[in-house]
């Protein structure tokens, strides 16, 4: 043969190999690879991470996943007995952790005006902070042209403006130590908009949009930003999901029986992303993450995926069964 035809059986069988990589993974390529040769989540002990909406669902999980690789933690969310059991949850499994090595701060991260207090509250007892996961946040359930504004409003308030807010008085702390990793639990649905979920992947976008821009200002400094995208993961999400009206949650659970993420597994996997201070981390069980590489390089083809078949197919492929009235337009 010649070698122009070499070169393309090398490039056939380097294609082969890849696809068949992602139909293989439950997550990107790069997180993948650092599960398997990167830097473990021991790497993290003794080190201070604060983890917001750490009372259940990924963010718990992350807590487990990070307490048994030896990290300190402080826990906050607003429902202070579901953070004790948390706190107790991550002293059984932690690695070498007294019940001093794990704060329980609970606190609303839509009240932004109390943040510098809780930050100070965190200091006090540890004397520093390494690593901040802002993983406080709701989903999303309605049609686009019914959401109220004031749903688009309670969404960008907890979703992003209390990310926002908490990040900067960090990050101003992690300036003068002169290092620092500010880590922000965003979706898929951040890297490409989901159906009947316009106000959540509009502030899942917005917070790539804001941590993106910190990235590149911090390059030439050692403070780093991770953002953690997870597809669908069994949580109690669904239920607490915003939808189209003000003050309304979508109340459905999700079912046994749907093809989803375990949130351990997720917990573990952001750990990695942690430890390893990978940039962004996307995480769902085949075939999402081939599906999320062929919309994010190859625009095109997504054109052809969406206009044939259809937002419903989407929408089941996150839930499983369709589980809202979607009108025929």
């Amino acid at each position: 043969m010649g070698f122009c035809t070499w070169i393309i059986v090398i490039l056939v069988v380097l294609i082969t190999l890849y696809v068949i990589a992602l139909l293989l993974v439950d997550c990107d390529l790069r997180l993948a690879w650092a599960t398997k040769l990167g830097k473990s989540v021991d790497a993290l002990g003794g080190k201070v991470v604060w983890i917001t909406g750490a009372s259940s669902g990924i963010g718990e999980h992350i807590a487990l996943a990070l307490a048994k690789g030896g990290a300190k933690l402080v826990l906050s969310a607003r429902r202070f007995n579901e953070l004790e059991r948390v706190k107790q949850a991550c002293l059984e499994v932690g690695k070498n952790l007294r019940d001093p090595d794990i704060l329980v701060l609970p606190m609303d991260v839509t009240v932004t005006d109390r943040m510098e207090f809780h930050f100070r509250q965190v200091l006090e007892h540890f004397g520093k902070l390494d690593i901040l996961v802002n993983n406080a946040g709701r989903s999303q359930r309605a049609m686009w042209e019914d959401i109220e504004l004031g749903v688009d409003r309670e969404m960008f308030d907890l979703n992003v403006f209390g990310v926002i807010a908490l990040s900067r008085i960090v990050v101003r702390h992690f300036q003068k130590k002169k290092e620092g990793h500010v880590v922000v639990t965003s979706s898929l649905a951040g890297v490409k908009a989901a159906p009947f979920s316009g106000s959540y992947s509009g502030a899942k976008h917005a917070l790539h949009g804001y941590f993106d821009a910190l990235r590149i200002e911090k390059l030439e400094s050692n403070i780093s930003v991770t953002l953690l995208c997870p597809g669908p993961v069994f949580s109690n999400f669904l239920a607490e999901s915003f939808t189209d009206r003000t003050g309304e949650k979508f109340g459905q659970s999700v079912e046994t029986t749907d093809r989803r993420m375990t949130t351990e597994r997720c917990g573990y996997l952001c750990a990695v992303a942690i430890a390893n201070k990978l940039e962004e981390a996307w995480m769902a069980l085949s075939p999402i993450i081939p599906l999320y590489y062929v919309f994010v390089y190859y625009p095109n083809i997504r054109s052809l995926f969406l206009r044939y078949l259809g937002a419903r197919f989407f929408l089941k492929m996150r839930d499983s069964k369709i589980r809202m009235e979607i009108r025929n337009v």
